[in-house]
């Protein structure tokens, strides 16, 4: 696959912050224990799902002392249409109880720290660190995959690769462009189906129809 140039690197980046000033998370969240969670249940799951999950969850435990103290049966009942509930529920619960007993109640907002915690890996932290704190950070969801694949950013064969190649080569604006290029992934270049004639980077495309990934 062709790789993007340095000008055309350049280019994208502008167009994303053109496009995409403004954007941010579709989850909907209140507070950071409330952003933990919907961006752990988000992992192989819609935003729009866990949009219709955790008004419920939230409104039985509002917080991380409430729900380190639930019955993780009522937890699933209450999560049960997220794919993993099993396994979300398990780690929700742990996550509220580790923030209870080592940072007072509080979700610590620093990379590294938020990594200890269950359910949340390096591409969850980093979203929470985005979106809460306006980190110069990149995440890397199947979205965010995709897209610096068909654009010759990346030929990189993981998330955690990709994340590396992407932060190199945009360096700034890092926050913009993650939120920017997860919406153009979710709505314009879609796996199947991509809207190229609504696309606004067909000309620095490298794949148009052949990339094919989730």
């Amino acid at each position: 696959m062709k790789k993007a140039n340095r000008e055309e690197i350049k280019q994208i980046h502008q167009l994303f912050i053109q496009n995409y000033s403004d954007a941010v998370t579709e989850l909907t969240y209140k507070n950071s224990y409330e952003l933990v969670i919907a961006v752990i249940l988000s992992a192989q799951c819609t935003d729009k799902r866990v949009n219709l999950i955790t008004p419920a969850l939230f409104e039985k435990y509002p917080n991380p002392k409430a729900l380190s103290l639930a019955d993780i049966e009522d937890v699933k009942s209450l999560i049960n249409s997220c794919s993993f509930f099993n396994n979300k529920a398990k780690n929700i619960i742990e996550m509220a109880k580790r923030v209870v007993e080592t940072y007072g109640g509080e979700i610590p907002m620093d990379e590294k720290e938020l990594v200890t915690l269950a359910g949340v890996g390096q591409k969850t932290a980093n979203v929470v660190m985005i979106e809460y704190m306006g980190a110069n950070l990149m995440a890397v969801d199947t979205h965010v995959f995709r897209v610096s694949h068909r654009l010759g950013l990346s030929n990189d064969k993981t998330a955690i690769a990709t994340e590396a190649t992407l932060v190199k080569k945009f360096k700034n604006n890092l926050r913009i462009l993650h939120q920017g290029i997860v919406l153009f992934g979710r709505y314009i270049c879609k796996a199947k189906n991509p809207k190229c004639d609504e696309c606004f980077l067909t000309q620095y495309c490298k794949t148009k129809e052949s990339f094919k990934v989730g």
